[in-house]
């Protein structure tokens, strides 16, 4: 009678935490939920993320911040988010980095395919071959000869080891096989300020953070990164046409919450982010920065997972050709 008496007890504690658990996630979100960029600022993923936050505001009901938390190529904020409480107030949006950063670093904080609960795929975002202004050559034919002939003469900004301005020029240096100067910021945002100035040759970024630029002649552009041109900057050449062939690179961000996230907070917040991926106003701002939101059936866990897996998969190889490491 005894032993029956603890396991009917046992029975009736686990219904009543799974009942309280049920009505946690029924009542999400009751406070302010964080999403980590794992990057600074002006970025082009910290823009992605801010105009996805603000639509996912609206659905959820409660303020969603944007937070940023640059640093070590994407893994410090990345690492941040891994090791936060599970409850889905702390979610983290990352790009391709999240990918490369197994192949990149000797030591992580994190597993990317243990330590976080995928929520949705958000974009994928071309990326394009910018200059300052007053850089010499005028044409992608002129850029290819440019480089091969000055090499280490040329400053090249990128967002530290491992970030998608830093793995653009490094495709396009091996496929050039000459090497330029490489020169890390904190992020984008920070690069593309100095070129903006004139203090910086060139960099690789993403149409979100170089179309307004481009458009206003604040900055010179060569080429975009996909195989065909793109709608927003339809006289823009692709590096293909330049020599560069088979030359394919699109950031893709995802939205990710730490692992043992409850199945429903995770439920409701893909199901917030495909709302805000349908919202008019954001595909339009998406199309204005050269992107577009994915369809609802990729803003789910399953093909975030599905990406990730095999994008770890992919750039391991090709980081480890390149011989390029983090340590």
């Amino acid at each position: 009678m005894h032993v029956r008496f603890k396991t009917l007890s046992a029975i009736l504690l686990a219904a009543s935490a799974l009942g309280a658990a049920a009505a946690v996630a029924q009542d999400y979100p009751t406070q302010p939920v964080t999403i980590v960029v794992p990057f600074a600022a002006g970025g082009p993923t910290d823009t992605v993320t801010r105009l996805v936050a603000a639509a996912m505001s609206d659905e959820l009901g409660q303020q969603v911040v944007v937070q940023n938390v640059g640093g070590a190529g994407g893994t410090l904020g990345a690492g941040q988010v891994a090791a936060a409480n599970a409850d889905g107030y702390t979610l983290l949006l990352h790009h391709i980095g999240m990918s490369t950063a197994p192949a990149l670093y000797a030591s992580l904080p994190f597993d990317p395919m243990t330590d976080f609960a995928p929520i949705g795929l958000v974009t994928e975002v071309p990326m394009t071959v910018v200059a300052r202004k007053d850089f010499e050559p005028a044409t992608l034919e002129d850029l290819v000869a440019y480089i091969k002939e000055n090499g280490e003469n040329i400053t090249y900004a990128n967002a530290g080891i491992g970030a998608a301005s830093q793995l653009c020029g490094l495709l396009i240096m091996d496929a050039l096989d000459t090497k330029m100067t490489e020169v890390p910021y904190q992020g984008t945002g920070p690069a593309m300020t100095d070129l903006l100035g004139g203090q910086i040759d060139m960099m690789c970024d993403q149409t979100t953070n170089t179309t307004s630029q481009i458009q206003a002649g604040e900055i010179k552009a060569y080429a975009v990164t996909t195989p065909e041109r793109i709608a927003v900057l339809p006289d823009l050449p692709t590096l293909a046409e330049g020599g560069l062939d088979n030359f394919n690179l699109a950031i893709w961000h995802g939205l990710y919450a730490p692992a043992g996230t409850d199945p429903a907070i995770l439920e409701r917040l893909t199901g917030a982010l495909q709302v805000a991926l349908a919202n008019e106003s954001v595909g339009n701002s998406f199309a204005e920065l050269g992107t577009y939101p994915v369809p609802a059936d990729q803003a789910t866990p399953e093909a975030l997972a599905q990406t990730l897996e095999g994008q770890i998969a992919l750039w391991k190889e090709l980081i480890a050709a390149a011989g390029v490491s983090a340590q």
